[in-house]
């Protein structure tokens, strides 16, 4: 069972705190760790490309010259796709590139992020990260003092004032513990976790074992 310290904002040690091994202490795989993020990004792509078929451009559908005697390859229509201007063939439309993952994939690539954040030692615990107003500067010098350099934040959704001092960090982000993602925790060096927000975690992640 990992142990690691609790610090306050300040950078100081508070205390300690045991961290479940199914969730923080599980083997990292990496393969898991691809298809989840594959996963993420195609959910994430809007798919609105679309090119125009030949009966969607504009243009006469007249035959351009006689079928037979010109000494030509027979036309039916300047709005083919072999010619300038024609319609595409075969080209893509709207389309949706969302597809289904197994709910025990999502939760083994998430276990897996958080244990690697832990062997790294890039994983903070807080005791709590209140602030008296939504400023963008205490939130940046709280980061600093904890050396927190690109960091995701997770704290209780409840938490605004620190919801909107994060908003405009370009190098910090805040998500609630009910949407850690494995995205996110990968796309940021380091994760600062309350110590509220990694029980919660571990209660909804041993929970939804038990379902599965």
């Amino acid at each position: 069972m990992p142990t690691i310290d609790i610090k306050n904002t300040a950078g100081k040690k508070v205390g300690s705190i045991d961290l479940a091994d199914a969730v923080f202490g599980a083997a990292i795989n990496e393969h898991l760790l691809w298809e989840v993020v594959k996963w993420q990004r195609a959910k994430k792509h809007r798919g609105t490309h679309s090119t125009k078929t030949v009966a969607e451009v504009r243009g006469t559908g007249k035959k351009p010259y006689k079928q037979k005697g010109t000494g030509n390859a027979r036309q039916g229509s300047l709005r083919s796709h072999h010619h300038v201007g024609g319609g595409k063939a075969f080209g893509p439309k709207p389309r949706s590139y969302e597809y289904r993952l197994p709910k025990k994939v999502r939760k083994g690539a998430l276990c897996s992020a958080l244990s690697l954040r832990v062997k790294e030692h890039k994983l903070v615990v807080l005791d709590s990260f209140d602030l008296k107003a939504p400023k963008t500067r205490e939130v940046a010098a709280a980061l600093d003092r904890l050396g927190a350099d690109r960091a995701l934040i997770v704290d209780r959704a409840t938490n605004e004032a620190l919801r909107l001092g994060t908003g405009n960090l370009t190098f910090a982000k805040w998500i609630a513990p009910e949407g850690l993602n494995v995205y996110d925790v990968l796309n940021h060096d380091t994760l600062v976790m309350t110590s509220e927000a990694v029980k919660a975690l571990e209660k909804a992640l041993l929970s939804a074992g038990k379902k599965d």
